[in-house]
């Protein structure tokens, strides 16, 4: 029966999905450094989102709607210039380190806001320490995220890493509030807040000795010119365009999340009438919807069509607002918190891994530094433009015209998205063929998808030579398709074939070509120039040494007469 056949190819594509997905998350729990970064992550991001939820409850009793915007702007408005400033330190130095005090800083500042909250201190001042955390907290993600590629090899790697941070994000979004609501239903604000600060120390705890090999750095400069370092990161934005169009609309979803702070809190204590744990069961509701997303996000683990994901998921984040506003029932809203989560999800994937592949890695934490700079502007303004929208058109009315926002920017950007997708999977392809190559398999992802960038392409007929024996050589060849003989004075030393890498004896011994390689069929070529092929190889260790066993390899297998062995 057709539905038999049909029936049968559906199981085998949800198969070959769950595999993928497995995959994803195997890929991080057999990286100990990276499940390390993996779990500091999701404890740093359960302790904001509980302190979040507490923190709305004091404002609101201390000031209503009004001060839970002002307290929301407080807190991240000083973000907007510390974030760059701050993760320009995280391209200078060990980024590890970087996270560690990051957290402890975090740490301190909000076990000190939960003493003055417990002593029944003043508020004024428990706002300022959650401005001080929250400052800290800046540069966590950014530095981050600049980090995972490091731990990374392969675009599915670093792509598998991205759905497993977004899952840890999304369980985060819904134990945050969950824990929230639970102390204040048994405690206090106070509480709430002292388990924030717990949360905080043990993820500087776990990134401590981290093992990986980062990437080589240049001449310290002096620190005089932090502030033009700085600069860069938000010039990057504009230099990298399709990096520059994946922010863009990620500040679409950031404004919204700034409208979310206030409408959350006024929701649930006004529209619906739930009071303070309604406040928590809420933003749990948008985390639930986080876990489901990422889960269904790790069946798409292949990298395909991130832009395009990350474009629906900011759309996922306004037209829930819009429909709360149509539909003010419990039920219904909570639904679409859920929803929400689920936008939460898919932006998290394309924006926090796509444009670490477009921007060169020397300048990723200072463009996701600029990035959450601006993340923190746009919250700020979100959050601060809502009560007096809601003054003006009331809860239902503001839900509906802020919630237009984000799908408006995602409409003006689709084309540029589903261009950015097809260009990213050239891209792996190039890398796919790259990885078959001894000599650049050491070489962690940011390096591989570098020299992918700059790859050029060349086709020789059968019987002519890629180079001649003797002379000077400027490239490094991979064969993609076809097959090469290597000619030493006169004589055939071995056969090439696709996959195979050759010409790198010249480049890194600085000496004329000790052979003769000639097409035997056809051949489709990927070539790197000395400038991208040397500084790669030489840069890391590992396939400092790799290459050379190589060279070493190939020289004892026929060192050209005349003592021409480089």
């Amino acid at each position: 029966m057709p539905w038999l056949g049909v029936e049968s190819a559906w199981y085998v594509l949800m198969h070959t999905r769950l595999a993928e997905s497995a995959r994803a998350f195997s890929a991080t729990a057999r990286n100990p450094s990276l499940l390390r970064a993996q779990l500091a992550f999701g404890a740093s991001w359960t302790a904001e989102w509980a302190f979040t939820v507490a923190l709305g409850v004091v404002a609101f009793r201390d000031g209503g709607t009004t001060a839970v915007g002002l307290v929301a702007f407080a807190r991240m408005a000083p973000s907007f210039l510390l974030a760059p400033l701050g993760t320009a330190l995280a391209d200078r130095f060990a980024r590890e380190r970087v996270l560690v005090w990051s957290c402890l800083l975090r740490a301190a500042a909000t076990a000190a806001a939960a003493l003055v909250l417990a002593a029944d201190g003043s508020k004024v001042g428990v706002y300022a320490l959650a401005t001080l955390a929250t400052a800290a907290f800046t540069v966590f993600r950014p530095a981050h995220t600049a980090l995972l590629p490091a731990l990374c090899v392969t675009p599915l790697e670093l792509t598998s890493a991205s759905v497993v941070r977004g899952f840890v994000d999304s369980v985060s979004t819904l134990v945050g509030p969950l824990l929230a609501a639970l102390l204040l239903d048994v405690g206090s604000a106070a509480a709430v807040v002292a388990a924030a600060a717990a949360l905080s120390f043990g993820s500087g705890a776990l990134l401590l000795a981290l093992s990986y090999e980062a990437a080589p750095r240049g001449v310290p400069q002096p620190l005089r010119r932090i502030v033009r370092e700085t600069a860069e990161g938000f010039r990057a934005l504009v230099r990298y365009r399709d990096a520059g169009l994946l922010f863009g609309i990620g500040f679409g979803q950031t404004l919204t999340r700034g409208f979310l702070n206030v409408f959350l809190v006024v929701m649930a204590l006004e529209l619906l009438d739930s009071g303070d744990t309604g406040v928590g069961l809420l933003t749990a509701a948008v985390g639930a919807g986080a876990v489901v997303g990422s889960l269904g996000a790790s069946l798409v683990v292949t990298g395909r069509r991130l832009a395009v994901l990350q474009g629906i998921g900011v759309a996922l984040w306004g037209l829930p607002l819009t429909l709360c506003g149509l539909l003010p029932y419990e039920a219904t809203v909570v639904a679409l918190m859920c929803a929400i989560g689920v936008g939460n999800a898919l932006v998290d994937i394309g924006v926090f891994s796509l444009p670490a592949r477009l921007v060169p890695e020397e300048l990723l934490a200072r463009v996701f530094g600029a990035f959450e700079s601006l993340v923190a502007l746009t919250v700020a303004v979100g959050s601060l433009v809502t009560p007096p929208v809601i003054d003006l058109l009331g809860i239902r009315g503001a839900l509906v015209v802020l919630g237009l926002v984000a799908p408006a920017l995602v409409a003006l950007s689709w084309r540029r998205l589903r261009r950015i997708d097809a260009s990213i999977a050239h891209r792996d392809a190039e890398i796919g063929v790259l990885n078959r190559v001894s000599i650049l398999r050491p070489l962690p992802l940011p390096a591989i998808d570098s020299l992918a960038a700059h790859v050029g392409h060349a086709s020789v007929a059968t019987g002519q030579e890629v180079f001649h024996q003797g002379d000077y050589g400027d490239r490094f060849y991979v064969i993609d398709d076809g097959e090469a003989e290597v000619i030493g004075d006169g004589r055939m030393i071995r056969m090439l074939r696709a996959g195979d890498g050759f010409g790198e004896i010249a480049l890194l011994r600085n000496t004329v070509r000790t052979t003769t390689v000639r097409a035997r069929t056809p051949l489709e070529l990927y070539t790197l120039d000395r400038r991208h092929f040397v500084p790669a190889i030489s840069g890391y260790q590992s396939s400092a040494r790799q290459a050379e066993t190589v060279v070493d390899d190939r020289l004892r297998t026929f060192a050209p007469a005349g003592g021409q062995s480089g």
